[in-house]
């Protein structure tokens, strides 16, 4: 019954991975504010697309800024992009507002990102509910904390693609101490390169990382259909070691994440440990709610489909593919 009830929830998940084989596209939105000198201003505003139309959100900057340059706006896969440069006409920004309207609208969210001449960094998450910041007249440390912890959290709970190599860990393992070891080997593997990255000490590019790391998802989907055939997988046999190689390129991309959104330089090691801690306690929240719903299932009087038990590791499989060629194809030299 336990095997079914897994399986039930995972036809669940990739109904739902389907449905996001786009998210690059509906990634959180990005407003970089950047003192380049006292007083000047380089305002990068990064917009989702959704079928190639940027969402329907705007950008309110304090208005004491004095817009100098026409706005340069390019497109990037999944966004739209504009570049431009702004005066203050009163000095400093500390105390005033900056807001994003149309979150309601479109339910999404934007993270806020404000650089001073001084250092000095102030980053926020803004949504539906709290679209207005107020730049605060010094950003104290358990600011920072809680915010880096929260876009740690928020960045793994929205990455379907780290999710469900997760959830096919889940698939594979079997018992509670190796599942612990695997988890604490992926944890440790995408930390090591998390860290890394973020001190310039490593360095890949970001396309084929991401292509990587959806392939590893295809590698544990035929290592599922190996199982189901009675066949010993090498995930099965020696699931730490898979996961913290796998792991290693996860971590990566949560770099990648970190990257654009920036960290202070004056807190770098306090924002980096609270990114990392929000990375593994969204993923922690993912593996009590699968676990939770298994043992609500359990005790449900119905069975699951045996041709759904064997179609899992194919949609799985099926949805990776997909991300693998996307992926592949963005970094590939036109013809």
């Amino acid at each position: 019954m336990y095997a079914s009830s897994i399986k039930f929830i995972s036809s669940i998940i990739l109904i739902l991975s389907f449905t996001t084989v786009y998210a690059d596209e509906i990634r959180p939105a990005l407003l970089s504010v950047k003192e380049s000198q006292i007083g000047w201003y380089e305002v990068t505003w990064k917009i989702p697309t959704n079928n190639n139309r940027a969402l329907g959100i705007q950008a309110h900057l304090p208005q004491s800024l004095e817009l100098i340059s026409r706005p340069l706006s390019k497109v990037i896969p999944g966004a739209l992009v504009e570049n431009s440069r702004y005066k203050s006409n009163q000095g400093s920004l500390l105390g005033q507002k900056i807001s994003v309207k149309g979150l309601q609208t479109t339910q999404s969210q934007v993270l806020l990102r404000i650089e001073l001449n001084d250092g000095t960094v102030f980053s926020r998450i803004l949504t539906p509910d709290t679209y207005e910041f107020t730049i605060p007249l010094k950003a104290s440390k358990l600011d920072v904390a809680l915010e880096y912890w929260k876009m740690g959290t928020i960045h793994i709970l929205e990455g379907v693609d780290h999710l469900l190599f997760v959830f096919a860990l889940l698939l594979i393992v079997v018992g509670v101490a190796p599942l612990i070891k695997a988890i604490t080997a992926f944890t440790v593997a995408h930390s090591i390169t998390l860290v890394l990255t973020t001190l310039g000490l490593l360095s890949l590019p970001a396309s084929p990382t991401e292509a990587v790391i959806s392939l590893s998802i295809m590698f544990l989907a035929a290592e599922i259909i190996h199982k189901h055939r009675g066949q010993i997988s090498l995930t099965e046999t020696y699931p730490w070691i898979v996961a913290f190689v796998f792991g290693l390129f996860h971590g990566l991309g949560f770099a990648g994440a970190l990257s654009e959104i920036g960290i202070p330089e004056h807190e770098i090691p306090l924002s980096l440990l609270m990114f990392n801690v929000g990375v593994e306690t969204g993923q922690l929240l993912f593996i009590l709610v699968v676990m939770t719903l298994l043992a609500f299932l359990k005790r449900m009087p119905f069975q699951v489909p045996k041709w759904t038990i064997s179609a899992v590791p194919y949609l799985i499989g099926t949805v990776a593919a997909f991300w693998t060629i996307q992926r592949v194809v963005s970094f590939l030299p036109m013809i």
